[in-house]
């Protein structure tokens, strides 16, 4: 996909790991959409910062738990550009067990909704427009949480919710790559340990010990969390050098899920 002058949607663009996307795309000519709901107390900076590359971009602040306004959404971004081509779909919750504990009923319903729901509103309502231009591109984030749920080293961060509705994602991009072939490519990134998601920026990640840090450390292969310019590179690998791509999930988590098992020794054999 040539990426210059091309429309896209980003969901959770206020800070971390939306914003930077959202800065990545900038940089290629894209046109960015930037929608946030809470957070804005970092509003100012993302004004500054998407201002410094390009003027051709919009804000809107949508709370995509309310159903009915994401039309609203998609239309006003078709009035403002005429056009929608690729959709970040960046939105979830991801309550920590060691900052909420158990959830309560509450807790469950909102998980859901921002994780589950409002991703599969804003591609029911956007599909159409991206089908319309012949080569529409939805790259949807998940977490490893679907892999390894509440278990191991990262029992602290992840909850039983979080981790149903990350596997429930993996369902919806396969779902969503068949209703759009093959027109709209539709893939995933599911995500470790990240520096604004999950690990040393984060409110979270700073009520673990540090053997508890340590512990997630160790049982990541390549010894790191992640940084947020590794996630921007494989959105712009999906986005620009996947053309026969969709469908598929690719896990950038730095061998967490494959960590915790040495492999043994190979025996000599008795022949």
């Amino acid at each position: 996909m040539e990426l210059k002058n091309k429309v896209a949607l980003i969901l959770g663009a206020i800070k971390g790991i939306g914003k930077a996307i959202s800065i990545t795309l900038a940089k290629e000519g894209v046109k960015p959409v930037l929608n946030y709901y809470d957070w804005e107390e970092h509003l100012d900076d993302l004004k500054k910062d998407i201002s410094n590359i390009t003027n051709d971009f919009l804000i809107t602040k949508t709370n995509l738990l309310e159903t009915e306004k994401i039309s609203l959404l998609i239309d006003k971004i078709i009035k403002h550009f005429g056009r929608l081509d690729i959709i970040i779909n960046n939105i979830e919750r991801g309550g920590w067990p060691v900052v909420h504990g158990k959830y309560d009923r509450e807790q469950w319903d909102l998980e859901i909704e921002t994780t589950i729901r409002s991703k599969w509103w804003i591609f029911d309502k956007a599909l159409p427009y991206l089908k319309a231009n012949g080569d529409g591109v939805v790259v949807n984030i998940s977490s490893i949480s679907g892999i390894v749920g509440r278990s191991g080293p990262v029992s602290y961060i992840f909850n039983d919710a979080y981790s149903a509705a990350n596997r429930s994602i993996s369902l919806l991009t396969e779902t969503w790559a068949r209703m759009g072939a093959p027109f709209v490519r539709v893939n995933e990134l599911m995500l470790g340990i990240f520096e604004t998601r999950h690990a040393s920026q984060t409110r979270g990640w700073n009520l673990l010990t540090e053997k508890q840090k340590k512990d997630i450390i160790d049982h990541t292969l390549l010894k790191r969390t992640g940084k947020i310019e590794d996630v921007s590179k494989a959105v712009l690998f999906l986005l620009k050098d996947s053309p026969f791509m969709t469908g598929s999930v690719i896990r950038i988590d730095g061998g967490y899920v494959l960590g915790g098992e040495a492999n043994l020794p190979m025996p000599e054999g008795v022949i």
